[in-house]
């Protein structure tokens, strides 16, 4: 039995971001698309559709974008995604100044500013203001985009999701819904959390991922392997910052070894960004080979070059993780909704083969 939708879904959002863009252009795009199903995993997903996704409120620490509509703020510097919805109106949301700690690598610094941050000198809001402003708004989730490797401030905006009793989704590789800790806090709060690390609808992990599962499947012992992975977007200029890239390395490895027949030693596994090259701009590239030995031990490799737009690769799934979130609160569900975080991110509570996780999704979804 499918739970009965509501007028819609509040969603604030942690950082206005090229992932933001691609997500509130969706949500436009769907909106207005009638019977356009083109790149949806589910056009309805429990009663609710793309477009019934409202934002209300967001947050960024870019002089360009606070104060401004989300709708004005996801087209304004540094992002440089593609733009492939021309009229998103205006959502109501304004731009608030959000907390920085940890989410500007000071290297940052050091680049033209149409390609970094420009952060605004508004004052930081404490958490009791942005507890506030998820609750005047009447936000159900909020979705965390923040910078790789910012620990403190995704800690920071998932206390105020507790506090305001809003469901968490956290798309980046900071660990709060796999910590044993933190998924404990939101289970007793009774609050829903999905994550960690979003994996986008066709990218270099589900792939190095689904090929890692055919050689187990098909009796291929796999030796060694490397996924090499640029860009040129703030995600990859960020990680040039290396100390920032610890538990994104963790989230992408993990996710391929927890598919592999038998776990590859360090030295014979290398999952990770590589390098920033600013003419990409929000085009990613991924070069994955994979050696094996095959019947009789004879040996084999598989080289593969993927290029995607990487932000509209991940919108898809995050439109999915926040209807599967509302999901949760309509059901009165707690702590991580371990079928929706198993599909949709690198790094979930419990690891699955994705074949398990796909029908564990559905059989969520289809649950009343």
């Amino acid at each position: 039995m499918l739970s009965p939708p509501s007028q819609g879904i509040n969603v604030a959002l942690v950082g206005v971001g090229n992932c933001a863009s691609s997500l509130v252009q969706g949500i436009a795009h769907y909106r207005g698309g009638a019977n356009d199903t083109t790149g949806l995993m589910h056009r309805s997903l429990g009663g609710y559709e793309p477009g019934d996704i409202r934002v209300v409120a967001a947050w960024d620490i870019d002089r360009r974008k606070v104060g401004r509509d989300v709708a004005e703020a996801i087209f304004a510097p540094p992002n440089c995604t593609a733009r492939f919805c021309q009229t998103v109106e205006n959502t109501g949301a304004i731009v608030q100044m959000g907390r920085k700690l940890d989410g500007i690598a000071a290297h940052m610094r050091d680049f033209p500013e149409d390609r970094t941050f420009a952060p605004s000198t508004a004052p930081e809001p404490d958490r009791d203001r942005i507890v506030a402003t998820l609750r005047d708004t009447g936000a159900e989730v909020l979705m965390n985009y923040l910078p790789v490797g910012s620990q403190k401030a995704s800690e920071f905006y998932a206390e105020c999701a507790l506090e305001a009793g809003v469901a968490f989704v956290n798309a980046i590789p900071v660990f709060i819904a796999s910590d044993p800790a933190w998924a404990e806090r939101f289970r007793a709060a009774r609050v829903p959390i999905i994550g960690d690390d979003i994996k986008a609808q066709l990218g270099a992990t589900i792939v190095h991922r689904v090929l890692t599962d055919l050689f187990a499947k098909r009796g291929v012992e796999l030796k060694r392997t490397y996924q090499l992975n640029t860009g040129g977007n703030t995600d990859f200029l960020n990680m040039l910052e290396r100390k920032r890239l610890a538990s994104k390395k963790i989230s992408k490895t993990e996710a391929v070894q927890s598919v592999a027949a038998s776990r590859l030693v360090d030295e014979n596994i290398h999952v990770g960004p590589s390098d920033y090259v600013a003419w990409q701009n929000d085009n990613k590239v991924c070069f994955l080979r994979m050696e094996g030995e095959m019947f009789g031990g004879v040996p084999m490799n598989l080289e593969l070059r993927l290029s995607v737009e990487d932000s509209p690769n991940s919108a898809g799934v995050a439109i999915d993780m926040i209807r599967c979130a509302k999901l949760a609160v309509d059901r009165g569900l707690a702590g991580p909704i371990h079928p929706a975080a198993a599909y949709f991110c690198k790094h979930p509570p419990e690891q699955m083969t994705d074949d398990e996780a796909f029908a564990a999704l559905e059989a969520f979804i289809a649950a009343g």
